[in-house]
């Protein structure tokens, strides 16, 4: 009995030795390999340690944020002459922000950009102001915005960054993506001189835009076109109100106009595809002249047709809205208007991006091995929960305000619209409140389901007076369901959890929106 006893003890010690002999070998030689594998890449990658495809707003700013940490850094845009964009012209003071904390403030300098200190409201006749708040904002940066041409601020961008001496911005148009084995090694691109070429390093960063071909191999999110921004430039003309952006509740949906230069204004409306009169044969001219132009405030009519009238060159940009999943490769990220979309109506993307930038930078700092995609796809996974309370706010904020703004024959759309402009023009805590979340001074996603909820009790309250009869109690849950609706497909989209966590806000306001 004993001896067989020992048999069995000795055995079974045995074959516990030689397992964990042959583990740490296998596990030894794993590691070996993973080094080697290290080596041969580090080798390989003698150049940069990023590539960035695109050098708009997103593709420079980054430049220069991993430059500062001593990347090597290679940008590889499409088109190195100013661009000519009527989106991304207004930069919200939570935008300045997140700007100054990468050291880029001075872009808006030398661009003859204007200052915004709030919105100037109008509908039906009635006008408005909504300033964003000046006192106890708890926001730590000068609360007023800038409106500027987008073409200069992205050159100055891009000067910033090609200052640098590790920086290298090259014009070049990227074919695809190199991938091995899952993982995204570099890019092929055709240069300036006509050449195919390939560039490669451990870790690549699509960041050219709405229009971007690269992402369908990437993400599996898809955009939606929303609506279509129309927009023109009245030139030599100045507004009475040049500090204010001002929003015309019109139908079919808004119209604005707003001071971005010393000496122009943008002037633009939204359409729907329903109904899209045509450039090229004068249509739209006609449109402006006789459908839309009357909706606009008497002051400001003569400036919104003055583009017109002298044959300003009209563009139009679809509004999408895309939810950001991260990329099913690794070695890549996927930033800006390539990664997430929201309606342009609080013009926050911009800032949603600058954001980003930042978080990504300071999650990318303590790693010295760019090539260890395990590393890097944890950092993502951080960064995709961190970003949360500003991405979250300005997606749901942007693409309800969007909805908000659409003129109905619907009486429970039209008291939530009546009901957003009354909200708005209330003054006191309801005004600033809604002007910090427009403003990303505050980005908080519980701020903005409170704002949400408050509007709807008092367009209720609207629709319920003078007496409360059925039809107009029959309307008032319709209103109800027209605010969840606002609000229930971003919960799904951003995740309930993340964005309604107190904590993920707490945090991203200690580590992003502290004093510069």
């Amino acid at each position: 009995m004993y001896k067989a006893f020992m048999e069995v003890f000795l055995g079974t010690l045995l074959a516990f030795v030689l397992t964990w002999t042959t583990y740490h070998v296998i596990n030894r030689r794993k590691k070996a390999t993973k080094l080697a594998d290290v080596a041969v890449e580090e080798i390989r990658y003698g150049g940069p340690d990023v590539i960035i495809v695109g050098a708009g707003v997103g593709g420079s700013a980054l430049a220069y944020a991993l430059a500062k940490d001593g990347r090597r850094v290679h940008v590889i845009e499409r088109d190195m002459r100013e661009p000519e964009r009527m989106m991304g012209e207004f930069m919200q003071p939570g935008g300045r922000l997140l700007l100054s904390k990468l050291d880029l403030q001075d872009c808006l300098e030398g661009i003859d950009a204007q200052k915004a200190t709030g919105l100037t409201l109008y509908k039906d006749g009635k006008e408005a102001a909504a300033p964003f708040p000046v006192e106890d904002n708890n926001f730590p940066y000068e609360p007023s915005a800038r409106m500027f041409y987008n073409g200069r601020f992205v050159q100055r961008l891009r000067q910033k960054a090609s200052s640098l001496p590790n920086v290298r911005i090259e014009e070049g148009t990227v074919r695809s993506l190199i991938e091995e084995k899952g993982v995204i090694k570099g890019v092929t691109y055709k240069n300036s001189l006509g050449e195919e070429a390939t560039a490669f390093a451990p870790l690549t960063v699509v960041c050219d835009g709405c229009y971007s071909n690269l992402r369908r191999s990437l993400n599996d999110n898809n955009a939606e076109v929303i609506s279509y921004t129309v927009g023109y430039v009245s030139k030599n003309c100045r507004l009475e109100e040049p500090e204010k952006l001002h929003l015309i509740m019109a139908k079919p949906s808004f119209a604005m106009l707003y001071q971005i230069s010393s000496t122009d204004v943008r002037c633009g409306f939204e359409l729907f595809s329903n109904y899209f009169p045509s450039i090229a044969n004068g249509e739209m001219a006609s449109f402006v002249k006789n459908d839309i132009a009357p909706q606009v405030p008497s002051k400001l009519r003569k400036i919104f047709l003055k583009g017109i009238e002298e044959g300003a060159n009209i563009k139009v940009t679809p509004a999408k809205r895309m939810s950001a999943t991260l990329s099913r490769k690794k070695g890549v990220i996927v930033l800006g208007d390539a990664f997430n979309m929201r309606h342009p109506a609080i013009a926050s993307g911009m800032m949603v991006l600058l954001s980003d930038i930042l978080i990504l930078r300071r999650l990318l700092q303590p790693l010295r091995n760019l090539g260890d995609v395990n590393k890097v796809s944890e950092v993502m996974k951080s960064f995709y929960v961190i970003r949360k309370p500003m991405s979250a706010t300005a997606n749901t904020l942007g693409n309800a305000f969007s909805q908000v703004l659409i003129a109905s024959t619907d009486q429970a759309k039209e008291a939530m619209r009546q009901g957003c402009y009354d909200y708005l023009s209330s003054g006191g805590l309801r005004t600033s409140g809604m002007m910090a979340l427009f403003g990303g001074m505050n980005p908080r996603p519980l701020s903005l389901i409170y704002h949400l909820f408050a509007i709807t009790l008092s367009s209720i309250g609207q629709l319920l007076s003078p007496f409360p009869s059925p039809l107009r109690i029959w309307y008032s849950l319709r209103l109800c369901g027209v605010s969840l609706k606002l609000l229930i497909p971003h919960l799904k989209a951003e995740g309930v959890s993340k964005m309604l966590s107190p904590t993920n806000a707490a945090g991203y306001h200690r580590s992003y929106m502290d004093a510069v």
